[in-house]
């Protein structure tokens, strides 16, 4: 017969059963188990991934008087493009994801970039910067080692800097907003001793103003390309007096991510040729 200690407590089946429902609750939520969210796996970075969470999404653009030429941009997630239909939508410039950090290369960047060249579009390629793994040069240096080099062509536009919110932790990536302008800084100075072209500047205007204190230190050497999905591309960051392209939609035609240059097709051609 069992017997019963002083200070001990009975524990029937359905007491038992509540120890057990607990810990699997507690398992489930601990961090690092599948109850709780976890980052993006590195190198799945996308051109604009953290706008509409962060900006949210509006209307379409409005109509406007000015000329603009419709472009895209890709990455792995893309797959291999339809380039022949885009082109025969009226997209006339692309850019595609080249590298993130100093440890990823995108697999499907030889069809993305000679495919939107070969049907006669102007392209470009883009970096997903990761200023909390390594320093801007290391990061231009890679870039232009894995295909965002530049030349006079007639057909290849800068390079692009793709800053925005951090997929995989803190939003700013661990930097103060001034060491956040020196990365940016070491970046296009490095790029630009590399291939004689200043890097086009991809951000949205609220993670600029959060993360760089709403620097004006790049408007007057780097094309701005401003990220904003509603009728109007908004304020745009300090130094800025016009944006050079407008991605406006993350939900286009065959390709989601979709933009306009600012002017007509041989101002595009002028970017290209520096």
């Amino acid at each position: 017969m069992p017997v019963h200690r002083p200070g001990t407590a009975r524990r029937g089946p359905l007491a038992a059963a509540g120890i057990l429902l607990s810990a699997l609750v507690l398992l489930l939520t601990a961090p690092g188990t599948a109850g709780a969210a976890r980052p993006p796996a590195r190198g799945t970075a996308t051109m604009g991934m953290g706008v509409a969470a962060h900006d949210g999404v509006g209307g379409p653009p409005g109509d406007t008087l000015a000329v603009q030429t419709e472009g895209v941009d890709t990455s792995s997630h893309n797959g291999n493009v339809a380039w022949s239909t885009l082109w025969n939508s009226g997209v006339r410039w692309a850019y595609v994801k080249a590298t993130e950090g100093t440890y990823y290369t995108n697999p499907y960047f030889a069809q993305q970039y000679n495919g939107s060249y070969n049907v006669g579009m102007i392209r470009g390629a883009y970096h997903f910067a990761t200023p909390d793994t390594t320093d801007g040069a290391t990061q231009a240096d890679y870039f232009v080692d894995h295909g965002g080099g530049w030349s006079r062509d007639g057909r290849t536009l800068p390079g692009a800097l793709d800053i925005e919110w951090n997929p995989y932790g803190a939003a700013c990536y661990g930097l103060s907003q001034g060491e956040m302008v020196s990365w940016i800084a070491d970046f296009t100075g490095e790029y630009r001793a590399r291939t004689g072209r200043d890097a086009v500047i991809y951000t949205a205007t609220s993670w600029w103003t959060q993360c760089t204190g709403n620097s004006a230190a790049f408007g007057s050497t780097d094309p701005l390309w401003i990220a904003r999905y509603n009728t109007t591309p908004g304020t745009l960051p300090a130094g800025w007096g016009y944006y050079t392209m407008w991605q406006y939609t993350s939900s286009g035609p065959t390709v989601g991510d979709h933009s306009h240059f600012n002017g007509a097709y041989d101002r595009l051609q002028a970017l290209a040729n520096g």
